[in-house]
């Protein structure tokens, strides 16, 4: 079983063709008699269904003929030659053929059928019932492991497929929701006043699925942690028996580790999904955080729904209420306590700040650690005190650095001269060279590669040319380690200066 490389895929031309018009519509004709177990069809049929189709009217049967050959060269359709049945002499001189779809093309049609049908916006939903499902297969797995002897192929195979199409629902159905809330068409409608009749059954969607899902999701942990991939190695081995008994002719020469391989990865997605691993958390965890975080998000967008809506009501019996209140009481101080709990407390100061200490919103106040936050005067003529510092000297390093600097350059420069051999330096005929040089002159090849001469200066003012040869390669042996490349000689222009 091996690895198809990534390639072109030619029969997905027909959707994004001048003529998709045409050839979609003839290929969703195979598909529909695909589905009703019709694998070959006769030009005759095929004309007949598209010419009822709208904007066929001047569609001819060599145009026909045209966009099956076409379809036929993009590997959309199989063309077979039918040699009997020839009713008139015309048929037998012309190749009468019939067309049998290939199994890309029904997976595209398939695909978009599906996407026809969901329109532009994610679907999915939150089944609590899909994890029960899933727990009942996978404690129906555990139980069928502790027997002495296993069911036949057949039945464990069922089992086994059970498993992983509950899981596979629960994960395409559950990110498709959670894309479907987070959408933008969802947030426009968050924001209208519609919403306020919606968000009660909303809310109580997304809390009776959080509820489910801890119900079960513990027990679906707990039975992954007891059982191991060694563990299911026999029912594995009855999966992959009952596969090979399937008479398929492509499956010919398939090696059993990998099949084994490849149904130890799909248990290893599965309990990675519930139990997370030493790289990440579980994507359990992130469905309840979000789900939770959306149910928080619809309280906000209440909320403010509600402050928009109670900021254009009319106060003006609140406010005779309240001073009927007042004019009741006879005692001072009572109207004060009445103030204070209607107005609040006078003369308050509010204190900022951009401390968080917790990303919960249920802490209490009480609960935090007190922090210490410093003030400053709202003043023009404000500035914060300075430390009056001595400037230090460092000529001494500077110095010490340029003496370092040139003493390298003058190295380079004797090491380089070593390695000349009258005006050229070879890479081929060069011993190991160290670390440095080797960068030096990748450096130069990289300066020349820029220039269309392939000429420049070095930093000693030498003029320097790069040939490179373009069908001899080379190994540059240095002291960190063998490079493989163009063989290249740097022939010095000017004469070497005194």
């Amino acid at each position: 079983m091996t690895m198809q490389p990534f390639k072109k895929v030619t029969e997905a031309s027909y959707l994004t063709a001048e003529k998709a018009w045409s050839y979609r519509a003839i290929l969703r004709y195979f598909y529909i008699q695909h589905e009703r177990m019709r694998e070959f069809l006769f030009p005759e049929e095929i004309f007949a269904y598209v010419m009822e189709q709208p904007g066929f009217e001047e569609y001819t049967e060599e145009h026909l003929h045209q966009d099956l050959d076409q379809l036929v060269r993009w590997n959309n359709l199989v063309a077979r030659q039918e040699m009997g049945r020839s009713r008139t002499i015309e048929e037998f001189k012309k190749k009468r053929f019939r067309y049998q779809t290939t199994p890309y093309t029904i997976e595209f049609e398939r695909m978009l059928q599906d996407m026809e049908k969901g329109g532009s916006v994610f679907g999915g939903s939150l089944e609590k019932k899909e994890f029960e499902r899933l727990y009942q297969a996978l404690l129906e797995v555990e139980v069928t492991l502790k027997k002495d002897t296993l069911p036949p192929a057949d039945e464990c195979a069922q089992l086994w497929n059970d498993v992983f199409t509950y899981f596979r629902s629960i994960t395409q159905n559950t990110s498709d929701y959670i894309a479907h809330i987070n959408s933008e068409e969802a947030e426009e409608r968050m924001q209208t006043e519609a919403f306020l009749v919606f968000k009660d059954q909303f809310t109580t969607y997304l809390r009776d699925f959080i509820l489910g899902l801890q119900q079960t999701a513990l027990k679906i942990q707990q039975l992954l942690q007891t059982v191991d991939i060694p563990t299911l190695q026999p029912i594995i081995h009855q999966v992959i028996t009952h596969q090979q008994q399937v008479p398929r002719f492509e499956d010919v020469g398939l090696d059993e580790k990998e099949l084994i391989s490849d149904q130890e990865e799909k248990w290893r997605s599965l309990s990675t999904w519930f139990l997370g691993n030493e790289h990440s958390e579980s994507e359990l965890d992130m469905l309840q955080m979000r789900t939770n975080e959306q149910i928080r998000r619809i309280t906000r967008v209440v909320q403010r729904l509600g402050e928009r809506h109670h900021y254009f009501r009319s106060r003006k019996k609140d406010y005779l209420h309240t001073a009927k209140w007042f004019d009741s009481l006879s005692d001072i101080n009572e109207a004060h306590e009445l103030s204070a709990v209607v107005f609040g407390v006078f003369h308050t100061r509010h204190l900022f700040s951009d401390h968080v200490p917790t990303d919960d919103i249920y802490t209490d106040v009480w609960d935090e650690k007190p922090i210490t936050y410093e003030t400053k005067p709202r003043i023009r003529n404000f500035r914060e005190k300075t430390r009056p510092g001595a400037i230090v000297s460092q000529q001494e390093k500077k110095e010490e650095a340029r003496q370092t600097h040139l003493l390298q350059k003058q190295m380079e420069q004797k090491t380089l001269e070593k390695y000349m051999s009258g005006n050229e330096i070879r890479l081929d005929q060069l011993p190991v060279v160290e670390a440095y040089v080797r960068k030096m002159l990748l450096g130069w090849i990289g300066k020349a590669m820029s220039r269309k001469d392939h000429t420049f200066k070095t930093e000693h003012g030498r003029t320097v040319k790069v040939h490179m040869s373009k069908e001899k390669q080379i190994q540059l042996h240095a002291e960190d380690g063998i490079m493989e490349m163009p063989d290249v000689t740097f022939e010095f222009l000017d004469e070497v200066k005194s």
